[in-house]
């Protein structure tokens, strides 16, 4: 988008040298699997969706283990989903379908980087293919993640008018707070479409709850890992 800033631009700030590591070097150097962190391209990326990029991007170069808040709208919009609905979500994109943008989770949820107008177009298709509304907001899922009835469990969509909290630049699977599960590395990063997610929602839904259905990208619970197998990955 227009807002975007060269490199040389995004990566200094000001005219005199940093105290302390440069962020964003740091950044630069990280290894191109490790899906967990974000790239200097992806930091500038995100950026791109304030109103002053500039200055956002400064104030993560000051505080890079610190979440921000980005608007929704413009470079992205966001679809917000119970974890094991999102986590069967990315299986199947990853696994048969075209793959995801940057992910991340916060609160229980995961939030899927989508292409703008997204927040306002899944909804109308859930509903008018008869997917939408079919779980009540209190009990979501059973613990297998297999959805009430066949339906897909109530969505929150955030678009134009609507912020998001995005996890720090820098973090671990240990840390508090949101974290990414597939961070932006790239300044124009593939982002799914309505269509898209529609399409994943429904293969969710219909799908089995057998355990040997198919390969998890996601680690058991007890380990630590934040590097998944997306090699297929945009």
């Amino acid at each position: 988008m227009s807002a975007w800033l060269p490199d040389e631009t995004t990566l200094h700030h000001g005219d005199g040298p940093h105290d302390g590591a440069d962020i964003f070097a740091l950044l630069r150097g990280r290894a191109a699997n490790q899906t967990a962190q974000v790239t200097a391209a992806g930091a500038a990326w995100l950026a791109g969706a304030a109103a002053y990029p500039r200055s956002t991007l400064a104030q993560w170069e000051a505080h890079p283990s610190s979440p921000g808040v980005l608007p929704c709208g413009s470079a992205f919009d966001v679809v917000n989903v119970p974890t094991l609905f999102g986590r069967r979500m990315l299986e199947h994109l990853w696994a048969d379908g075209p793959g995801s943008g940057p992910v991340a989770t916060h609160r229980g949820r995961m939030l899927l980087f989508a292409s703008p107008g997204t927040a306002q177009r899944l909804p109308s298709l859930l509903d008018w293919e008869e997917w939408g509304g079919g779980l009540e907001p209190r009990t979501g899922m059973d613990p297998q993640g297999r959805g009430g009835g066949d339906k897909v469990p109530p969505l929150l969509c955030h678009g134009t008018g609507d912020a998001v909290t995005v996890p720090p630049l820098t973090c671990t699977s240990s840390t508090p707070g949101p974290r990414w599960v597939v961070a932006p590395d790239t300044r124009s990063p593939w982002l799914p479409g309505p269509d898209v997610l529609l399409w994943a929602c429904v293969r969710v839904t219909r799908s089995t709850a057998s355990p040997a259905a198919r390969n998890s990208i996601f680690p058991p619970a007890d380990q630590g890992a934040n590097v998944y197998d997306v090699s297929r990955r945009r």
